[in-house]
């Protein structure tokens, strides 16, 4: 009201001022003035109305045909437009416009969709609208169960491979693995293309291509199901990977006890020491091998072939931990570092390695050994942030993670599986004992007859077989520098002498160790050896 109460006195001042200037040009009188003015205003706007008029007359005549013709054009248009429109699937067009992944104005086509029931649940096929991909889809489903009124949990994609846009989704009726699916034949497991996990949410076997140049890691919280989900892989390995060597740390003293007559090497402890000593192992492996694959470049060979060789560790968290001491600490750095090498640098000699913890924290495993792994797999776990520990701090950027802490706790053996940046919900497999020690004892007793066979068609024993022979047949791990002497042959009195000659005998690489008794050699340290020079 201010603003145009001071606007009309502006505006009556301005007209009075222009009257006054009028007046006192022609010297009239005031009436005089205002009428002159008003007349003149007046003739103006009716000249401006009249000359209007005029020029609408004189175009109307000439745009009265076009307008007709527009007129009648458009009305065809508009309905030839409703007889080409598509119809629009209402189902899946209203739930993506919800989720966001396509816009108000596309549609899902009525003819390019396809839902179906199927046993597990309801599958549904379509294309989305050109300028969009599966990837559309896939960033979004989270949002897309919640609008179909499930979890993530209860929806799987699949890519299609004739075109970008078609999807394929199933939506589960019920949670998944809410009934066991039965454990897969050894026919079954033989025949699927790489080393089989578990299940999928449909009942289909998952894994992974090959353990060749790759590692993996598992994690999640006590009684989920990591050791059961091990010894099914450990399993399919021996029946589906061909011959392989396989070393076996066993955290927590029984759990990977059924594959010990398989292994080249088993130990069953959770010193820290016992760890290095293998990982010292297959380091120094990893290292020969990488020595015959310079070799054959230098040379113009071709590149050598090396029997694969896995490593599993059990609760491997137990290993990393320190006891805040200065030698704990040291110890702690330098497994860590020993361990990053062998799970980087030994995969192009064909050493792969699996550890697994029920601890997975941001401490539990160092970071500089967790970046080092291909595969991830977390079972439950209480948390994000520890999901994160397991699958990569990035994890949950990728495209449709599935988070770990929204699993079932009650259902044992289930995670998520991560490779290749792609998410699958899996379940392990569940093997009775009886089958899996008829695996583990007929792979023995091939691996026993080839190394019989073996033994006939090469020269005598080693030294170092020799001693390992004694060792075993007396059932000891430790022999000392006398006993040795004997087992060898070596009748030097003298014990300076006599150690140095056996030194010599055994070999330089074969370490010597002193106990409060005598100072003698490991059995392990022998068979390290053994298997080096094979």
């Amino acid at each position: 009201m201010y603003g145009q109460a001071a606007g009309a006195i502006g505006g009556l001042v301005i007209v009075t001022g222009v009257l006054a200037a009028i007046k006192d040009q022609l010297g009239l009188s005031w009436p005089a003035t205002v009428a002159l003015v008003a007349g003149l205003l007046v003739l103006l706007g009716y000249g401006a109305w009249r000359a209007r008029k005029l020029l609408a007359r004189l175009r109307a005549g000439g745009d009265a045909a076009t307008a007709a013709a527009s007129t009648t054009a458009s009305a065809a248009a508009e309905e030839t437009d409703d007889e080409e429109r598509p119809a629009a699937h209402p189902e899946l067009t209203a739930a993506l416009i919800t989720a966001g992944i396509i816009g108000r104005d596309e549609i899902i086509r009525a003819e390019e969709a396809d839902i179906r029931k199927v046993p597990a649940g309801t599958k549904y096929e379509f294309l989305v609208p050109p300028g969009k991909t599966y990837d559309d889809v896939e960033k979004r489903l989270g949002t897309l169960a919640g609008v179909l009124g499930v979890t993530r949990l209860h929806l799987t994609m699949e890519r299609s491979r004739d075109t970008e846009r078609r999807v394929k989704i199933l939506k589960l009726d019920e949670p998944p693995f809410t009934r066991p699916f039965p454990a897969p034949t050894r026919k079954e497991i033989e025949a699927f293309s790489g080393v089989p996990i578990g299940h999928d949410v449909t009942g289909q076997l998952v894994g992974i291509e090959t353990f060749d140049k790759a590692s993996m890691l598992v994690a999640g919280m006590t009684q989920m199901g990591k050791t059961t989900l091990i010894n099914g892989l450990i399993t399919c390995l021996l029946i589906a990977y061909g011959e392989f060597d396989l070393y076996l740390l066993d955290g927590k003293f029984c759990g990977l006890t059924r594959f010990e007559k398989r292994a080249v090497r088993y130990e069953s402890s959770d010193d820290p020491e016992v760890f290095e000593s293998i990982v010292d192992e297959l380091n120094a492996r990893s290292d020969r091998r990488y020595k015959e694959i310079t070799e054959a470049v230098r040379n113009r060979r071709p590149a050598p072939e090396f029997k694969p060789v896995i490593f599993v560790v059990d609760e491997a968290a137990d290993f990393f931990a320190s006891d805040e001491s200065k030698e704990g600490k040291e110890q702690a750095r330098r497994i860590a570092e020993k361990t990053r090498s062998l799970v980087s640098k030994s995969l192009e000699s064909g050493i792969s390695t699996v550890l697994m913890t029920q601890r997975p924290s941001a401490n539990a495993i160092p970071v500089m050994v967790r970046d080092q792994f291909l595969y991830r797999m977390s079972l439950y776990v209480a948390s994000t942030g520890t999901a994160k520990v397991a699958l990569g701090d990035t994890y949950f950027d990728t495209v449709a993670p599935i988070n770990p802490a929204l699993l079932d706790p009650d259902i044992k053996g289930q995670g998520v599986l991560f490779a290749h940046g792609r998410s699958i919900l899996v379940r392990g497999f569940w093997f009775s004992d009886e089958f899996i020690w008829s695996v583990v004892d007929e792979g023995a007793a091939q691996v026993e007859e080839k190394r019989e066979e073996k033994s006939l068609s090469v020269a005598p024993l080693s030294p170092v077989e020799k001693v390992i022979g004694a060792m075993e047949r007396e059932g000891v791990d430790f022999m000392s520098l006398a006993d040795i002497a004997a087992v060898l042959g070596i009748e030097e009195t003298n014990a300076v002498k006599r150690s140095s000659l056996i030194a010599e005998t055994l070999g330089k690489e074969v370490p010597a160790h002193r106990t409060p008794k005598a100072r003698g050699y490991r059995l392990a340290d022998l068979q390290a050896a053994a298997r080096a020079a094979e």
